[in-house]
């Protein structure tokens, strides 16, 4: 075989093939933002012929997002109508067609008004000020900003850095810059978690194959510790504001009788991981906790090369005697840790063939 044709038409068929599936991500993120203002604006027209008492609107999100939920699945929860009501409010009809028509627009013609995906609305409806919005909703058209690129220049206040500079224009041109980790590929897009929600897909993919079956080995391991620990979920997602997150397991221990929540970091622990975890632990109790439980804990995992770490977090427990009771029934962290470490060894050596999720280790 001719190595340099085949490299041609392989570099060929790649290309189409991620043409295809940013055109496609593309289709679908036009396709649901124009679905989601419309959802806003028929949840604001039908209000405006109620009772104008914000009980009234509360009570139609709430119906709503019980019957769509349960017809659609998840995406339609109260959260999500509450933003696409607003994201109606910000971006009215009148704001987005110069000549207003009696009747309603097509979805295709709305479509055609938000070129931004809808991720990227979803974040610059956080922005309160409404010129600062105006703004980063501009730059992110004329500099093409991905969502992650939106997001950092959000977080770090450009809007108002930009208008106490001296050289706009040099501020304006460095953000034009991409960094490495603002790229988002079409698969990245494809599965984004509004669009699975919007498609009705699941997310059930890890960001490697080492650490989904890290995970897997972890799993099993806390079941063969004896009847304590009852297997819940995995890769569980939770949104919190604007942001969303994986909670990697989530286990219930019958003897404390509350809910254990793994994260697992392939790396060194650090502050951060901890001021996560007490984030999900502050969701679960709020959430997911039932009545008659215990609060839950949580058990961060490190998965360094060469070495492993094991941490609970138990601060966040209500008494001294609670917290002990967690210690001395909770499995030693160090055992956990060297589980993991031996895991990570095994794994490590064999990534370069398949792992079935119900091979033995023998």
């Amino acid at each position: 075989m001719d190595h340099l044709l085949y490299g041609k038409i392989r570099n060929d068929i790649v290309g189409l093939l991620q043409a295809a599936r940013a055109a496609s991500a593309r289709s679908v993120n036009a396709q649901m933002t124009a679905t989601y203002w419309e959802i806003g604006h028929r949840i604001v027209e039908f209000e405006q012929q109620g009772q104008e008492r914000a009980e009234y609107g509360e009570a139609l999100i709430k119906q709503l997002a019980e019957d769509l939920s349960r017809q659609f699945g998840r995406g339609f929860g109260a959260v999500n109508l509450s933003q696409m009501r607003r994201f109606y409010l910000e971006w009215p009809t009148q704001k987005i067609f110069q000549t207003p028509s009696e009747k309603s627009p097509a979805l295709p013609e709305i479509a055609s008004k938000f070129p931004l995906p809808w991720s990227a609305y979803v974040r610059l409806l956080s922005v309160k000020n409404s010129d600062a919005r105006a703004f980063y909703e501009a730059e992110s058209l004329r500099s093409g900003w991905s969502v992650r690129q939106l997001d950092r220049q959000i977080g770090s206040q450009f809007y108002e850095r930009i208008a106490l500079s001296r050289n706009k224009a040099a501020m304006l041109e460095k953000a034009e810059i991409a960094e490495s980790d603002d790229t988002i590929t079409p698969e990245e897009a494809i599965k984004d978690p509004f669009v699975l929600e919007f498609l009705g897909l699941k997310d059930e993919y890890s960001e490697t194959d080492l650490e989904a079956a890290l995970i897997q080995h972890l799993t099993d391991f806390l079941l063969e510790l004896g009847d304590d620990f009852a297997f819940l979920g995995r890769q569980k997602r939770l949104r919190i504001d604007d942001t969303w997150f994986r909670v990697d397991l989530i286990f219930f221990h019958r003897r404390l009788r509350c809910l254990v929540v793994i994260d697992l970091k392939v790396g060194r622990f650090s502050y951060a991981d901890a001021g996560q975890m007490h984030l999900y632990l502050n969701y679960a109790r709020e959430h997911w906790m039932k009545e008659g439980e215990n609060p839950p804990v949580g058990l961060i995992l490190c998965a360094e090369k060469g070495a492993a770490e094991a941490h609970y977090a138990l601060d966040n427990l209500p008494n001294k005697v609670l917290a002990a009771e967690y210690q001395m029934v909770l499995p030693d962290e160090k055992v956990i840790a060297d589980e993991l470490k031996r895991s990570g060894v095994r794994l490590e050596g064999r990534r370069m063939k398949p792992l079935r999720s119900d091979e033995s280790d023998s």
